[in-house]
């Protein structure tokens, strides 16, 4: 690691991933606890030599060979480590100081150090002493994929056969008219899906947990995963207990329109134009996040999978097996699958999109909605939180019904105002670098929709801030006036 890492490193300081040890007068056994919280989690890196706050202080010259040799006969003592592990520590000079670096890779296995488990938790080591949290431990360092696990003894008659026309038509609906199942046996249909197959280690054959999940009968899926459910709840005025619940435990293709239902049910449709045509804000958004909470869910986990709608947000929450901990965005965002199958099903049939879709999709429609930004928090439990705020309408002064009251008309028409003063600047600023820039692409740039940079333009024009040199196809704008000007 070379001075200028690790200087930046030391200015970040602590995180899920980096640990800063004093270590003035030898390695102490909290050291030894990171290590282990590393191992289980998404491995990290200790720095013996520095405080708590990034200060360097370092540690004895030449007590640095020694502390190392020290360090690998603990971690390869079965008696204090389990299963021991190999690491490799360096020693550092930085700024007249010795440190001695240790990289942590994440383990395939379960460590305990003197028979204790420790995990990582943002910048701490947490002793982990729940069965349920140690069992999801070892759930999230499986190398396999829970949903392919077979059950040899699950018949046919143990799934929902009945749904299979309709979600024939499904795939028929999304794929534009021609589907490879529509002309498909029950069974070759399963098994194209990847719903019946073989264990090459056990050599068991069947369906899979994935076939159970998606079309299997109640009963079979409780009998399965016990503690398989979605708690859908809306917590408006009574926020202790709720105004409505659903407790959802069917199979994945009626859950599915369950929880849709429950949401359409307790949220405002919004009118929204994207390229003059009518869309439908909550239901794209609906559809994100329940398709997202059914997918890629840890079903083995015993965590009750949580649907919860509130005034100021609505949130799902569900046991997962993370690939990383902390907030997911588009520009960090690396698609990860947890139920590929499940994932495959429903994208055949039309209820989700490509890997990491979801994602983007949140964050550009809900912004519509509410104004705001969604929350994707990855961890064991991962969340998602969509803000709400049922005043708030993207195209100012257009709204449902029952909005239209005289006491929203001045409100709207302010929103509307400010909407057209921060879009005009905006609009100006691309213009004068992009003269021939075309609505089309202004939309995109200013993410909003076509029907509001046309109001905009048109504000522009009345305002005489613009004029359009030439024909619409190969013209060009022209700015003749920046400042002075009053919205429309």
């Amino acid at each position: 690691m070379d001075s200028k890492a690790l200087k930046t490193i030391l200015k970040i300081g602590e995180t899920v991933a980096v640990e800063f040890k004093r270590c003035g007068n030898g390695i102490e056994s909290d050291t030894y606890e990171s290590v282990c919280s590393f191992l289980n989690r998404f491995g990290g890196d200790i720095f013996m030599g520095v405080l708590n706050n990034g200060t360097v202080n370092g540690v004895p010259p030449k007590a640095a060979p020694d502390m190392v040799k020290n360090f690998i006969t603990v971690i390869s003592n079965p008696a204090l480590f389990t299963p021991t592990i190999y690491l490799s520590p360096e020693i550092l000079e930085y700024e007249g100081h010795t440190i001695i670096h240790v990289h942590v890779p994440p383990s395939a296995e379960v460590h305990s150090y003197k028979k204790v488990i420790y995990d990582r938790v943002n910048d701490a080591d947490v002793k982990v002493t729940a069965t349920t949290q140690i069992a999801q431990m070892y759930i999230r360092k499986q190398s396999i994929f829970t949903e392919r696990k077979i059950y040899p003894y699950a018949a046919i008659d143990d799934l929902r056969t009945d749904l299979l026309p309709r979600i024939r038509q499904m795939a028929v609906n999304h794929a534009g008219g021609s589907h490879p199942w529509e002309n498909m046996t029950d069974e070759e249909l399963l098994r194209s899906a990847g719903l019946y197959g073989r264990d090459v280690a056990t050599g068991e054959s069947g369906y899979n947990l994935a076939a159970i999940l998606l079309l299997g009968k109640d009963e079979v899926i409780q009998n399965v995963c016990p503690a398989y459910e979605t708690d859908a709840l809306v917590r408006k005025v009574n926020v202790d207990r709720y105004d409505d619940r659903e407790i959802v435990r069917t199979n994945l293709i009626e859950s599915f329109d369950l929880l849709m239902d429950f949401i359409k049910k307790h949220l405002p449709d919004k009118f929204f134009l994207e390229d003059e045509n009518r869309v439908s804000l909550r239901n794209i958004i609906a559809r994100e996040i329940v398709s997202n909470t059914l997918m890629h869910r840890e079903y083995t986990s015993s965590y009750a999978a949580k649907l919860v709608i509130k005034k100021d947000q609505m949130y799902t929450e569900n046991a997962s097996r993370a690939a990383g901990n902390g907030f997911i965005t588009p520009e960090n965002l690396e698609p990860n699958p947890k139920n590929p199958l499940i994932a495959s099903f429903f994208r055949n049939i039309g209820r989700a999109d490509r890997l990491g879709s979801g994602v983007h999709k949140l964050f550009k429609y809900t912004k519509f909605y509410s104004g705001k930004d969604p929350v994707f928090e990855d961890g064991d439990v991962f969340r998602i939180v969509v803000p709400l705020d049922n005043d708030y309408s993207f195209d100012m002064g257009i709204g449902p019904e029952t909005k239209r009251e005289t006491n929203q008309e001045t409100k709207r028409e302010t929103n509307r105002r400010d909407f057209l003063e921060v879009n005009m600047a905006k609009t100006l600023a691309i213009i004068t670098e992009e003269p021939s820039i075309t609505q089309s692409e202004l939309k995109d740039k200013l993410q909003i929709s076509l029907m509001s940079v046309k109001r905009l333009m048109k504000a522009l024009q009345d305002n005489g801030m613009i004029e359009r040199i030439g024909s619409n196809r190969k013209g060009y704008w022209k700015i003749t006036k920046k400042e002075g000007h009053s919205t429309p």
